[in-house]
């Protein structure tokens, strides 16, 4: 292989199958990287990777500690534009049509009184977010609710006739799930192992199950940034991978053009006026498609909206595309440089004061509170500082490292500060400070998600006040103040 087309492995151990090379073999002006990049920075917009391809290599990616090529990511609603893959490859085995009506597949899950609104409900209205539901239904309310998610579906009044008012809901997306679950007797990650992740070399993924024993539709996959590219590069070359079909070319055309009324959603997938579409999850996590330039790229963010990275991904995309190829190993090298400044480690400010760590070291009997904890606890282990909370379901404990970041896993509670998810051993970067000499500060990166909490303790007179807060989140970002008092 020439340099311009390598497959190296993109971390230590890590072979994501993609191959690399430089911008400017793609067609690709390396400047409108280091601008996009930039004008992100500028606007405070946090970003956890990057990764364009084009011309069949990966030509730019970047990474901010402490993500790396290897580790997982909620996806969020980006698993609708999978489940739009799944129902097109079922339409096209004959195992549905988009005509068919909703209720047609759970006879006997309807309700006693079936309008004629909701009897007109189609494949295709689920698909496009018509269903006539007058609010959306979050992933996030559902995530709370234990009975058949199904039969909640089928108590959503539908007030406007299907197939006429755009209203976006992950709700329309679970039904998609457990339409292909009735016709195919498999979850969407059963059905799409071998048929779409298998091909494209996505491994190690995974995808939650619902109260009905399905995956939802809407949510729930946990995949690497190189897997949603992936998603991205296969629409781009219009559902073929490495000279295989995967999906067919009608339904990629068809998925991808906006259908809503609005004249900004297909099946499952957001559109664009300047040709572009994406896939597009919570808290922009996101594959966009350029298909006029045979382009892609991928991104995982902290960001509230994808609306406000959209406009700096089109200001320098795909003005950034040319015909290859061309003359840029000047605008390559800025790249590199630019890549190169991303700092390697989040830093932990110092407070300037003597850390007396037994000033923590304790138990705390927490009073009353919504959130039923009862006690709070601080313990010392080498270079760690053990916070351990106790409520109605058991001990929950974090390692922090003292003044430096320690990877652990944890079953910290805390899904109404995370989007509902319940992080169940989820991996952990933590580390603690003193931001003053009567205030600890803790810091947990959960590395699988958007989600960055800080916890702030303040020790005065045998008691102790916990605030914890998320960088984002749909709701809430703050937890009530907790109170302890030294036991």
């Amino acid at each position: 292989m020439t340099p311009s087309s390598t497959r190296p492995a993109s971390g230590p151990g890590f072979d994501d199958g993609l191959v690399r090379g430089t911008p400017s073999s793609a067609g690709v002006d390396a400047d409108a990287v280091v601008a996009f990049l930039d004008a992100v920075e500028a606007k405070g917009l946090e970003l956890h990777s990057f990764m364009l391809h084009r011309a069949g290599r990966v030509v730019a990616e970047a990474w901010w500690w402490p993500y790396g090529p290897p580790r997982r990511r909620i996806m969020h609603s980006l698993a609708k534009s999978l489940t739009s893959c799944a129902i097109g490859l079922a339409i096209d085995e004959g195992l549905l049509q988009l005509r068919d009506k909703v209720i047609a597949f759970f006879p006997e899950r309807l309700p006693d009184i079936v309008d004629d609104k909701l009897a007109a409900m189609t494949v295709e209205d689920l698909l496009t977010m018509r269903t006539g539901h007058g609010a959306e239904v979050g992933g996030a309310l559902w995530r709370g609710i234990d009975a058949s998610w199904i039969d909640e579906f089928f108590r959503i009044p539908v007030v406007h006739p299907p197939g006429a008012t755009y209203v976006y809901s992950s709700a329309a997306s679970y039904m998609l799930a457990a339409i292909l679950h009735r016709v195919s007797g498999k979850t969407l990650h059963e059905y799409l192992r071998p048929r779409l992740l298998e091909p494209l070399g996505v491994h190690g993924e995974s995808w939650d199950i619902g109260p009905d024993g399905f995956n939802p539709g809407g949510n729930g996959f946990t995949g690497k940034t190189a897997d949603a590219l992936k998603l991205g590069v296969l629409m781009a070359q219009g559902g073929v991978w490495e000279g295989r079909r995967l999906l067919p070319q009608a339904w990629v055309e068809t998925a991808t053009r906006p259908h809503a009324n609005d004249g900004r959603y297909g099946y499952h997938w957001a559109t664009y006026e300047n040709g572009a579409y994406a896939a597009v999850g919570m808290f922009v996590q996101m594959a966009v498609v350029f298909p006029d330039h045979g382009a892609s790229l991928a991104v995982t963010a902290a960001i509230d909206g994808s609306d406000k990275l959209a406009p700096l991904l089109f200001e320098h995309f795909p003005r950034g595309f040319r015909p290859a190829p061309f003359r840029g190993a000047a605008a390559d090298a800025r790249l590199r440089a630019r890549l190169a400044a991303i700092p390697a480690v989040r830093r932990i400010p110092s407070a300037g004061v003597a850390a007396d760590w037994s000033r923590a070291v304790g138990r705390f009997a927490v009073e009353a509170n919504a959130l039923g904890v009862t006690e709070a606890a601080f313990e010392l282990a080498g270079e760690a500082c053990l916070f351990h909370l106790t409520d109605g379901d058991g001990r929950h404990s974090i390692a922090c490292g003292r003044e430096a970041w320690i990877e652990g896993a944890s079953h910290m509670p805390g899904r109404e500060l995370h989007h509902g998810y319940r992080l169940e051993s989820s991996p952990v970067n933590a580390c603690a400070r003193w931001r003053d000499a009567d205030t600890l500060e803790m810091t947990w990166i959960f590395l699988e998600t958007a989600f960055r909490d800080t916890v702030t303790c303040r020790f005065a007179d045998g008691r102790v006040t916990l605030e914890r807060e998320v960088n984002i989140n749909s709701a809430a970002r703050r937890h009530p103040t907790l109170v302890g008092r030294r036991v």
